[in-house]
């Protein structure tokens, strides 16, 4: 056997530490990396009658509900924004974030078979998820960028994007670390656990209530409800959205600070769990 020793290209050896990432491994990988997000970008409408064109209808569907139920009939503010601007944009930031936290969430579930036929770093997985919604979101942004150019044209409303909008590529990849490292979390509860995946989706569904997407957070008149609102981390990057991009919203360098805190710790947390996990999760899934 030691005589063999000189011909392996590959030795594949457990790590003892939780946190021993090897993104010098994942780089080798980039291109099995790439191959996976070619092919749930291509499987995600696959066999459907529109296609890609789900990717603007969705979101277009979601805000006229928005706005004749949440705007018209309620009556919600939208802090000065036009409405259509407000729900857009709301739908495309916790759109990302929901189908991260739900793609990253499954990773062990729903990759189980590949995982026990060949290896390569299980890390890659979530990695795919958060790299594939960003063609969704960048697809939704690019409609917003349309219908806030026509508002810009034909002067029907007032809006103002502030210097921080430059910011949003550092805010949209701060909101997937917090998706992934949420759903890593899950994704290693889940794989004893089945009930989670389901409970998972009731919480998903209710966080976004719980978020200032469909209303401002300036609404929220009392005080210590309008704390206890922003200490749910998504609020405080989903009004600094706002702020960089509609000039709208509460925006606090301070919660900003927390939020970011809170996004480091999940994935943090998270990278912890799913190192823990892939050592023996194929015995119990």
């Amino acid at each position: 056997m030691q005589d063999n020793a000189k011909y392996w290209t590959t030795t594949i050896t457990p790590r003892d530490r939780l946190l021993a990432v090897d993104f010098r491994e994942l780089w080798r990988y980039r291109d099995l990396f790439l191959l996976f997000v070619k092919r749930n970008i291509t499987t995600q409408y696959k066999q459907t009658i529109l296609g890609p064109l789900w990717f603007l209808i969705n979101p277009i569907l979601s805000v006229i509900v928005y706005m004749v139920v949440f705007g018209g009939i309620a009556g919600l503010p939208t802090d000065g924004a036009p409405p259509a601007l407000f729900y857009l944009l709301g739908v495309a930031v916790w759109g990302y974030f929901q189908a991260c936290v739900t793609a990253t969430s499954n990773a062990f579930v729903e990759n189980a078979g590949i995982f026990g036929k060949v290896y390569f770093p299980r890390l890659i997985m979530p990695l795919v998820s958060v790299t594939t919604q960003l063609v969704n979101l960048g697809v939704q942004l690019l409609l917003f960028a349309v219908v806030y150019l026509y508002y810009s044209l034909s002067g029907a409303a007032t809006i103002r994007m502030t210097w921080g909008a430059l910011a949003l590529p550092l805010l949209i990849i701060l909101l997937a670390m917090m998706a992934m490292g949420f759903g890593m979390i899950i994704s290693s509860v889940t794989t004893k656990y089945r009930d989670l995946q389901l409970l998972m989706t009731q919480i998903v569904s209710l966080w976004m209530y719980l978020t200032p997407v469909i209303y401002p957070l300036s609404m929220v008149k009392n005080a210590t409800l309008h704390t206890l609102m922003s200490l749910n981390p998504v609020t405080p990057l989903m009004e600094t959205i706002k702020y960089c991009l509609l000039g709208v919203g509460d925006f606090s360098w301070l919660w900003l600070m927390y939020s970011i805190g809170i996004t480091l710790l999940l994935l943090f947390l998270g990278l912890l769990f799913f190192q823990r996990t892939q050592k023996s999760f194929l015995d119990t899934v």
